[in-house]
């Protein structure tokens, strides 16, 4: 197919074909690219406001859509449109975000959005990874003085080897799934999660994820040098950074700067460096509002407090850890916070735990479900079922603020995304154990490192709640601090040591490897060397915290909560699913009002069966079975007889399925009439002789009596004589002979 812009380049990396295009589509836009994989393509665009906002962040909007139409679906719902965001599309601006905020310049404060729009797939190759390259490519194509640019590949393990940009297909069967993004010879994000695999394994699909990048970004230049060719240069803007007045500045910082250093020196804890921070801001601003009402130079100075306060803090957060050896709560690097573990704390609750390590504190619950409470996912892809649930909540007191709650933010979508990946690996195969699983975990307090705490509570929760995981998992969030030549890698960062610190690189798993990781960098890359430096020092701390957890629960509990519901499985033919429902859901509605229970029917024939009352479960699930058995030749059983006919009785084997006792089957001996010998409504022990292609059943009550003489198979006139043979007389005329009863 001829390319859909002017302009195109492509790169191969790992067997596959990466394409970049622009010149054609979106020209208002700073920049705009499309990025193509297979069939699959999206557009990315950057545009940025052209006045100014008065903030000390970057204003930046990574926003990440997808289509339905771009897999040849109509969207589902009321209004047939695509509306608020799914968690696949938070996750994937997210994903965009991390990578590419670091590289704005100092003091941008110039509204920036990327847009990114999957405007095709082919239900093989994902557009997550695809999107990230092309909002590189489309920020370098743009104004705005961006220092990438950035690349990103999704690398795998299968079978032992390293798959780049695995498919759909084979990212099911996969034992290492990582997203890695990077400038040329560092890296900025990692994130994924595996099967337990080795930090060697992990540092080694690391290094080859790093020479794909910097491929994939030698091809973001050239789409560059090839668009300015065309005729398309664009002049970088010069930003101005907003800066306190020198005169300001100076005074502030002396006012504060010992003070600062003597609370950042004196290991308080989180509320009471906040206090004397807050002291010692108060009063500058108390001096300032004095001093403006005589000194013109300071007149509207106080607004600049803030902003000089947050310098100094960081510059003297760092030179304590990088000069003096020292963090401000006065932990060594590799020290970990205490930690305690309460549980079960609820009794109701299937599964419960406090989780506390320092100032972080996580309320961790674990609820049992049946098949029918799994999450229907509707994505891009299509339909899915989910079975295992992770939400994580982070309540604004749980940081001492006032704030309403309107529902999960991204933070919150990707802090439970992260806990759900480190445990999903761990869980029993839905045919071990075919329970829903749902995790919840409520932030009771946080400085620092909320995200690993769920994950340390939600194995704990879900070992108290009886699911047989296969090991315990532990998670711990890895700082680092590097300027001038110099760096500390730190263990189970503080709220203060992730704000002014240089990295953020949450490592999960057992004490067998890793489950699940996600690192971002505040700064312009990583080497892989100090990144192996901190997978190290991080496996340390994981055994050390995974020791606490085992002191307080070694193993998952061998009974479930008497509140959590039993659950049972049976397999029926599919043949039988309408037997079973019943016209109208009849039967369905009737178990579930008779025995309490709740009953769920797949398309494949899996019937489960779920209540808090064991014996409830077990009446339902004989019923099950009765209504939905298949008759086996050679198998007896006790049935009652329903209607007597002249050549027989109809005997019910199981609900709803009879079968023909013949009149020569009843006895041993001869028997002249039915009557004789059973009535309506007798029990009987009857065996199945054969089943006809008809399905029709016949039975023999002789044969329970003397095995073995139940005798050949009906004949045409249903009479039950046997088959004629050939006679073998003297005189060899071939007369026939009847076989006497």
């Amino acid at each position: 197919m001829d390319p859909i812009q002017k302009i195109s380049l492509q790169e191969t990396v790992g067997g596959k074909t990466v394409v970049l295009q622009t010149g054609t589509i979106a020209k208002q836009a700073g920049g705009a690219v499309t990025a193509h994989l297979g069939e699959t393509v999206t557009l990315s665009a950057a545009t940025a406001n052209q006045q100014p906002k008065e903030v000390s962040f970057v204003p930046l909007t990574s926003d990440y859509r997808e289509r339905t139409y771009a897999a040849g679906r109509i969207p589902g719902g009321f209004f047939k449109r695509e509306a608020r965001p799914r968690d696949k599309e938070i996750l994937t601006s997210r994903l965009i975000d991390r990578p590419i905020r670091p590289l704005f310049p100092e003091g941008w404060n110039y509204e920036t959005m990327v847009q990114t729009i999957v405007l095709s797939s082919d239900l093989e190759n994902d557009s997550d990874v695809l999107a990230i390259n092309g909002a590189s490519c489309a920020l370098m194509l743009s104004d705005i003085p961006w220092n990438g640019p950035v690349a990103a590949v999704r690398i795998g393990r299968l079978n032992g080897a390293f798959v780049l940009f695995p498919t759909f297909e084979e990212r099911e069967n996969l034992e290492l799934e990582l997203v890695v993004a990077g400038k040329k010879g560092a890296l900025l994000m990692v994130e994924g999660s595996a099967n337990e695999v080795s930090e060697e394994v992990f540092a080694e699909a690391l290094e080859l994820a790093s020479q794909a990048i910097d491929k994939l970004c030698d091809l973001q230049l050239k789409v560059v040098a090839q668009s300015e060719a065309a005729g398309r240069k664009i002049a970088k803007r010069v930003i101005q950074k907003i800066e306190a007045p020198a005169n300001v500045d100076e005074y502030v910082t002396g006012r504060i700067l010992e003070p600062i250093k003597k609370a950042l020196r004196a290991k308080l804890d989180k509320h009471g460096l906040d206090k004397a921070v807050g002291d010692v801001k108060d009063a500058v601003k108390k001096e300032l509002e004095e001093k403006g009402k005589t000194d013109p130079a300071f007149a509207d100075s106080v607004k600049w407090v803030g902003h000089v306060l947050e310098n100094v803090l960081y510059r003297e957060s760092r030179a304590l850890t990088l000069e003096a050896k020292q963090r401000p709560d006065g932990r060594g690097f590799e020290e970990i916070r205490p930690i305690t573990i309460q549980l079960p704390i609820f009794s109701r609750v299937h599964g419960s735990v406090l989780f506390t390590r320092g100032q972080t504190q996580a309320l961790v619950t674990a609820t049992l479900g049946t098949p029918g409470d799994m999450q229907i996912m509707d994505v891009l892809e299509g339909e899915y079922k989910e079975r295992f649930l992770l939400h994580y909540n982070f309540p604004a007191f749980s940081v001492g603020e006032v704030r309403p709650e309107r529902g999960p933010g991204r933070r919150e979508i990707g802090h439970g995304a992260l806990a759900r990946r480190s445990l999903a690996v761990l869980l029993p195969s839905e045919e071990e154990f075919p329970y829903t699983l749902r995790v919840v975990s409520e932030i009771m307090e946080s400085n620092g490192s909320s995200s690993m705490a769920s994950v340390c509570g939600g194995s704990l929760a879900l070992f108290d709640a009886g699911v047989p995981m296969k090991a315990a998992c532990a998670g711990i969030a890895m700082g680092l601090v590097m300027e001038g030549g110099k760096y500390a890698v730190l263990t189970d960062i503080a709220g203060i040591e992730d704000h002014n610190g240089d990295m953020d690189f949450k490592v999960a798993g057992t004490r067998k490897g890793i489950t699940g990781f996600q690192m971002d960098m505040k700064i312009e890359g990583l080497s892989i060397k100090i990144m192996k430096e901190a997978l190290e020092q991080a496996k340390r701390g994981r055994l050390f915290i995974l020791d606490k957890m085992d002191a307080a629960l070694p193993a998952p509990r061998k009974e479930l909560s008497q509140y959590a519901p039993r659950l049972f499985r049976l397999q029926i033919p599919v043949d039988k699913i309408g037997a079973l429902i019943g016209p109208g859901g009849k039967n369905i509605r009737r178990l579930i009002e008779t025995y309490g229970v709740q009953v769920d029917v797949e398309d494949d024939g899996s019937v489960f069966i779920a209540g808090v009352d064991p014996l409830g479960c077990d009446q339902a699930r004989a019923e099950v079975e009765a209504l939905t058995m298949e008759a086996e030749v050679g198998k007896i059983y006790k049935g009652h007889v329903v209607s007597i006919k002249e050549f027989g009785a109809f005997v019910e084997i199981f609900p709803g399925r009879e079968g023909l006792l013949h009149i020569s089957q009843i006895d041993v001996k001869r028997v002249n009439r039915v009557e004789d010998v059973l009535k309506e409504g007798d029990e009987v022990e009857v065996k199945c002789l054969e089943i006809d292609n008809d399905g029709k059943i016949r039975l023999s009550r002789k044969a329970v009596i003397a095995p073995g003489s139940e005798g050949g198979p009906l004949g045409e006139n249903g009479h039950g004589r046997p088959p004629r043979r050939e006679g073998t007389g003297a005189g060899g005329g071939g007369r026939h002979q009847r076989g006497r009863r």
